[in-house]
């Protein structure tokens, strides 16, 4: 592992001084382009959905919540099952939906505790899909249903109590792998000069775990993307802070696939892979709306069938299971 990681660190030298002024032209596409509906009513957390295609609604659901429950059930503090790394990049699809916990991840958190990071926090680093208008939000606010079946969540919602709803200042519509690492992005009043989004966000924060989920339609190579993300995670490993990486909703046959990228980057770090892709691959269209981009709307009623098979109910219950078994796997004695 330590020879891969040099491996990426090399690269990171040898390219990012040629191509990082050209990725950071790139920035603006996805979110921009195809903006999000309006924001809904105050306190929602969420966009909303009518309820049609009920005749496919619990066959879908069923698949789902059954690949879902069976990785959700996974002890927490077991190292997270991978495929060798010639294979991370085909095999991202047979990974768990959710994560299990590397053990290295328990020496990084450690070291976090240690120097002060708050375990009751965790920050968000992204585009537009991880607006609070959208994403996890609805857990502060409190428009949200777990049902039986979920009940078990609500601890971890109390602990990360204020985390949910807040505006990260490495999170914005328009930003992507190349722009959380550019002092361009960032917020001017709240962070130092040439202090880079991620690096603001961090410091201002002070929390023990990252949820990185940087999906922003790419324009450059996947090389470069592989550049930059694996920059992203060395940097939040750098600060004792747990990072959880996120896989997106893609289609078969689209153009960049990320996903492949992503899981290969989890590997060679052995850090925790929050596998949204694989959850949104059993969903109608694959929890892709027509624009190709942004997922499919729902709210956070996790007992309601026909939600469960849209994109953003299975994006906030995911990553609100996510976050559940990286916290429980690092807190709770084996």
């Amino acid at each position: 592992m330590n020879e891969q990681i040099r491996t990426g660190q090399a690269r990171l030298g040898a390219i990012r001084s040629i191509f990082g002024l050209v990725l950071l032209v790139m920035v603006t596409s996805g979110c921009v382009a195809n903006p999000v509906p309006a924001v809904p009513a105050p306190g929602s957390g969420q966009p909303t959905t009518a309820h049609t295609q009920e005749s496919n609604a619990l066959e879908a659901a069923s698949t789902i919540t059954a690949a879902v429950t069976a990785t959700a059930d996974m002890p927490g503090t077991d190292s997270q099952t991978l495929p060798p790394q010639a294979d991370a990049e085909t095999d991202w699809l047979s990974m768990p939906i959710v994560p299990t916990v590397p053990p290295r991840m328990k020496d990084v958190f450690e070291r976090g505790q240690k120097s002060g990071r708050d375990a009751a926090r965790f920050s968000k680093i992204g585009d537009c899909q991880n607006i609070t208008t959208y994403f996890l939000a609805m857990y502060d606010s409190g428009n949200y249903r777990l049902g039986d079946q979920y009940a078990y969540l609500q601890p971890t919602i109390d602990h990360f109590k204020g985390s949910w709803w807040r505006q990260s200042l490495s999170v914005k519509g328009g930003m992507n792998v190349a722009a959380v690492l550019s002092p361009i992005w960032a917020n001017p009043d709240k962070c130092l000069p040439k202090e880079t989004p991620l690096a603001c966000e961090l410091r201002v924060y002070n929390p023990a775990f990252a949820v990185i989920s940087l999906e922003e339609s790419w324009s450059g190579s996947i090389e470069h993307y592989d550049m930059y993300l694996r920059e992203i995670v060395e940097y939040v490993l750098a600060q004792d802070i747990v990072p959880i990486l996120a896989t997106r909703a893609e289609t078969e046959t689209q153009e960049r696939q990320i996903n492949p990228t992503v899981a290969r980057i989890a590997h060679d770090y052995q850090v925790p892979l929050w596998n949204f892709g694989a959850a949104a691959r059993t969903l109608p269209n694959n929890g892709i709306r027509p624009d190709g981009f942004h997922i499919t709307e729902g709210q956070s009623y996790f007992d309601d069938e026909v939600l469960l098979i849209t994109g953003w109910t299975q994006r906030n219950l995911t990553a609100l299971q996510a976050i559940d078994a990286v916290y429980r796997g690092l807190t709770q004695e084996p």
